[in-house]
């Protein structure tokens, strides 16, 4: 393990945001991750785990020591007859590690597809796309726990996922994950929930074609992060309460929409954006994408300024026209690598 100082983090987030690190380790095996925190403690700085940088807001300075993991390996720990169980490295690239699935006839994650990112931050924003979310095929995740001080596998149920969270998100300090271990089906079973994907997999019915349609789909919509530096959809889709919804569709009775359990509503953020008129339109260097409302783009050398200023006036103007709080997916980090709360 080898600790650099002043190290450039541009390349390594996908809205290639400047930002220098005052201290920065690459974590290539679980047990480096207890040597990188020892180092820490000895120098009393605070820990910024980085995974592939793509759901992460930058500030131009971090004096504390970002954690760069780059744990690899896909096994298998068992198998069966309907599902095989995969323990895979923190730092496998996802969409390469969804190829690889459906190449192995490994069924499940096919929806999720060129989700940008590494795999060992799936289970903190439990990840999902097109009716499928990263949680229901994960088995648990294997993670170094700082406050216990020891390595440990915590079992699905025990990581409350739910749209967009999980325990990783409730206490974002505590674990390292190292490894996620998946269990996949055998046999494909497709998720054609959504108009737009049930349309393009049309009569081709296997898995193949569903995660080619997918990917296509998302190359359609979504900027490539090497051409528009982004993190994907930059904002949550809101979820309402029944009464919310209704009191909304009395002004807006187009508003698209997908049922949630107990009652409540999720809304398309895209479409909210859209109707302000953000699609397509700049503050300086940043802006929203053309082709995808729901997508925050780089435009030019954008400091995190000049993301905040965009996405607080996208805010504002959605919460003006219909009295709905949009929450940002990027988790936002300060000038000492601690995470802070969105304002606006």
């Amino acid at each position: 393990m080898q600790v650099q100082e002043q190290v450039s983090l541009k390349r390594s987030n996908t809205l290639n945001l400047n930002a220098i690190a005052s201290h920065y380790v690459q974590i290539n095996q679980p047990n480096d991750v207890i040597a990188a925190l020892d180092f820490a403690e000895q120098q009393q700085l605070n820990v910024l785990v980085l995974s592939g940088g793509s759901n992460v807001l930058l500030p131009q300075q971090i004096q504390a020591l970002v954690v760069h993991l780059n744990i690899q390996g896909i096994d298998v720990v068992t198998q069966d007859a309907d599902t095989v169980t995969v323990k895979v490295g923190a730092g496998q690239v996802w969409h390469d590690f969804v190829l690889y699935s459906t190449q192995q006839q490994w069924f499940g994650l096919q929806n999720l597809a060129l989700i940008p990112g590494l795999v060992g931050a799936s289970p903190v924003q439990n990840i999902g796309a097109y009716g499928v979310e990263a949680g229901e095929f994960i088995d648990s995740v294997q993670v170094y726990d700082r406050k216990l001080k020891q390595f440990d596998s915590i079992p699905a149920q025990a990581c409350h996922f739910a749209y967009r969270h999980s325990i990783f998100k409730d206490d974002p300090d505590r674990y390292i994950i190292v490894s996620v271990t998946f269990k996949l089906l055998k046999k494909a079973d497709l998720r054609l929930n959504y108009g737009d994907l049930k349309q393009a997999v049309g009569d081709e019915l296997n898995a193949e074609n569903l995660q080619n349609q997918v990917i296509l789909i998302r190359q359609s919509k979504l900027p490539d992060p090497k051409e528009f530096p982004n993190v994907g959809s930059f904002f949550k889709n809101p979820i309402l309460s029944q009464a919310e919804f209704d009191k909304i569709t009395q002004q807006f009775p187009n508003i698209p929409h997908y049922p949630q359990p107990n009652s409540n509503v999720k809304v398309a953020a895209g479409w909210l954006i859209d109707q302000t008129g953000w699609k397509g339109k700049q503050l300086g260097p940043v802006g929203m994408f053309h082709k995808q409302a729901l997508v925050l783009v780089n435009y030019a050398d954008a400091a995190l300024t000049d993301v905040k200023n965009t996405y607080q006036a996208v805010q504002s103007d959605v919460k003006q026209k219909f009295s709905i709080q949009l929450e940002p997916e990027p988790v936002l980090y300060s000038e000492h690598g601690l995470i802070q709360a969105h304002s606006g």
